[in-house]
């Protein structure tokens, strides 16, 4: 008699299944194509309780479990200052998702919950920080983030329109303040689309990132907000109607910048002007 698969049997079989080729290739391919797991590894898995951390938490223990490298994970949750009801869920779905989370706690909602300029921004600063302390501290040398290819492509545009830069979201970096540690993405080459897919599939529910922004956000009448990366995703999403091929575009864009073409450039702290450049030209 064939034993009855649990929840969590199905919902990963979904990814080796209904989800293979627009979630679970695309995350093997990103893994291989930029080397984001070497033998020995320890990787604190980075869990914010959102869709995209925690599918990526499934994919690394799946793929943990059938890879041929050895490596090590940990599962770490940071509480900014979560509402009892959104930490009762991540704590509900890591269950459900047979995800052995680590949690700690940190003041950091508080923080920023009393800055008005750029606050998202300091959010994400201090959360990194948190989370490479954390997985320092238990040994990691890699702490792994949920980033998407969706995430890729707005960060470039965002760069465009609002930095006055090119500038791209790496899949992998090394960090400046923890020696030792990288920071990597998994999830470079999975669309959200897909993601969003999988979830309602299984039925799943996670949180957002459950902080002041987000909620001026949902609640606004046009879905954007303050949020700039709302809006690009809103205008990546109105272009697509033009181009169905434009993410993929600027993301083969990003692999392939042609910098004689380039009028000035920065790299490794120091800029390159057009009259530098062209005198080695």
């Amino acid at each position: 008699m064939r034993r009855e698969l649990t929840p969590c049997e199905l919902i990963e079989r979904s990814l080796q299944k209904t989800y293979r080729k627009s979630i679970w290739n695309p995350f093997i391919a990103a893994i291989k194509q930029y080397g984001l797991i070497e033998p020995n590894d320890r990787v604190a898995v980075c869990i914010s309780g959102g869709k995209d951390s925690m599918l990526l938490a499934v994919l690394l223990k799946m793929l943990q479990r059938h890879s041929e490298i050895p490596f090590e994970l940990r599962f770490l949750v940071m509480d900014p200052g979560y509402a009892q009801k959104n930490r009762q869920q991540i704590e509900d779905n890591a269950k459900l998702l047979n995800i052995p989370v680590t949690i700690f706690e940190t003041d950091i909602f508080e923080i920023t919950d009393k800055v008005t300029e750029s606050p998202c921004y300091l959010c994400a600063r201090m959360r990194r920080g948190y989370l490479y302390s954390k997985a320092k501290e238990l040994g990691c040398n890699k702490i792994a983030l949920g980033h998407h290819f969706s995430d890729v492509i707005e960060t470039t545009v965002m760069g465009m329109f609002y930095g006055s830069q090119i500038q791209a979201m790496p899949p992998k970096l090394h960090s400046k303040n923890f020696e030792g540690m990288e920071l990597i993405r998994p999830l470079y080459c999975v669309h959200e689309d897909a993601i969003i897919a999988w979830k309602n599939y299984n039925h799943l529910n996670f949180i957002q990132c459950a902080c002041r922004v987000t909620e001026k956000t949902a609640v606004s009448s046009d879905g954007v907000g303050d949020s700039k990366r709302q809006e690009i995703k809103q205008l990546i999403k109105e272009l697509k109607k033009i181009n169905p091929n434009i993410e993929k575009s600027i993301f083969k864009s990003i692999h392939a910048v042609c910098l004689d073409t380039m009028v000035g450039y920065k790299t490794h702290g120091r800029e390159y002007t057009f009259n530098d450049i062209y005198k080695t030209r």
